[in-house]
């Protein structure tokens, strides 16, 4: 099936042949004919399934027709955790509105706010933002919502879990009670379903992949290796299989800037992007990584989602994260788009809950490959998906009929009438 067979405008059509897409994947087959009808949206699919497309061909078919935003209005807002993914759904939209006359714009935190607040006023088609930054410009009128159709909540989950929910709450209590609601996240959690009672009605319910499955076009392993002996894999791995363009996942912001230090020490061209740095130098070291400017970029879990790299060939796990779907996320940077990718993880003998909590949620045992020279002393514990615990063995049921003729039971409840006994003769001072 062509995306001509979806409903889709030959400018939109036009665009997306540009950019080199012919079929439209299961999610884009999946929702862009539900959006098209109008009709609220629940999708569930996992990262690198090109859900962004599927979401914004339908928005941009819609607002091409009907009455332009008047200024400081938007007619549909798109709502995303982070900067990073703000700016990649901007982009999209740009790159498959570029043969139509809309106007839209993308707002985040860390930069200036008057720059956006004059883009506002000359009124936007749509508008992504994240929550935060978005109250400060709805407090500072900046941007009202009279003529808003549509509503996009991008990456869901993420904002639940990154304590969003109250902003997007107040946020939704400004918008025009009629309009059409899309919701897109990872899975459909019992707090993204509490979400969405609020929030969509009547909505199809799009599910591609299950929940918190890993892409099949990612080959996973797990290299075993001592804390200290991680950084010096880490190079060994690069240098050795002549590595280009690799993202590294650090696990806080301290470890991030430690490790790119090491990596350049040897010669690595290497950047970090995590929420210490300002929007600007984060905006750059991304640029510069997809140009290959940067070899190595080292991330921390804010970036986990926003960073969308074509035919991006390694992503390592240089610490394991602590929440088990990040690990999901972190690795659906790589085999995008059914290209095929490698997903290592190196992992320390102290990260072994983390690894058990992590092949327990994806349901399979990740491969483990020792490398010559880097054997740990402390052994990584073997896995098991069974984590149940040991069943504890039942006692013998004892014989009926002993020599008294009492039954066990009796016996037992003589020894409580005994100890009751001896309890009172305590208290009278008997003993």
């Amino acid at each position: 099936m062509s995306f001509a067979s979806l409903g889709l405008s030959e400018p939109i059509l036009k665009a997306v042949s540009d950019q080199g897409y012919q079929t439209p994947s299961p999610i884009q087959l999946q929702a862009i004919p539900a959006i098209l009808s109008g009709k609220d949206v629940m999708a569930a699919a996992q990262t690198g399934t090109g859900k962004t497309a599927g979401f914004t061909l339908p928005l941009l078919h819609r607002l091409s027709s009907g009455t332009p935003a008047k200024a400081n209005q938007v007619r549909a807002l798109v709502l995303t955790p982070t900067r990073e993914l703000a700016a990649q759904v901007a982009d999209s939209v740009t790159k498959y509105g570029s043969n139509l006359s809309l106007r839209s714009t993308v707002v985040f935190g860390g930069v200036k706010i008057n720059p956006q607040m004059m883009k506002l006023r000359r009124g936007n088609d749509i508008l992504v933002a994240t929550p935060g930054r978005l109250l400060d410009l709805y407090n500072q009128n900046a941007v009202r919502f009279n003529q808003l159709e549509v509503l996009v909540l991008d990456e869901a989950d993420r904002m639940l879990d990154m304590g969003f929910i109250r902003d997007i709450k107040k946020i939704i209590s400004f918008l025009p009670k009629q309009r059409q609601n899309l919701l897109f996240s990872a899975t459909f959690s019992k707090e993204i379903r509490t979400l969405a009672k609020g929030l969509v009605h009547q909505p199809v319910e799009i599910s591609v992949s299950p929940p918190n499955s890993t892409v099949e076009s990612v080959d996973q392993r797990i290299h075993p290796v001592d804390k200290n002996k991680k950084s010096a894999l880490l190079c060994h791995l690069i240098n050795d299989n002549q590595w280009h363009q690799v993202l590294v996942f650090s696990r806080t912001k301290h470890g991030a800037n430690k490790l790119v230090r090491q990596l350049e020490a040897v010669g690595l061209n290497a950047a970090a992007i995590h929420g210490n740095k300002s929007q600007a130098a984060r905006t750059k070291a991304l640029a510069n990584f997809k140009a290959g400017k940067v070899q190595v970029l080292v991330a921390t879990d804010i970036a986990a989602r926003g960073i969308d790299i074509d035919k991006l060939p390694y992503v390592i796990n240089y610490d394991l994260p602590n929440i088990p779907e990040d690990y999901v996320h972190r690795i659906g940077r790589t085999g995008r788009a059914s290209e095929s990718g490698h997903a290592i993880s190196l992992v320390c003998a102290d990260e072994f809950p983390y690894l058990a909590d992590i092949e327990h949620l994806i349901g399979k045992l990740l491969p483990r490959e020792l490398i010559s020279g880097f054997e740990p002393v402390h052994n990584l514990p073997e896995s098991s998906l069974d984590r149940r615990p040991p069943k504890a063995k039942k006692p013998k049921k004892p014989k009926v009929g002993h020599k008294d003729g009492q039954r066990s039971g009796d016996v037992a409840q003589g020894h409580k009438v005994g100890r009751r006994a001896n309890s009172r003769n305590k208290r009278r001072g008997n003993n």
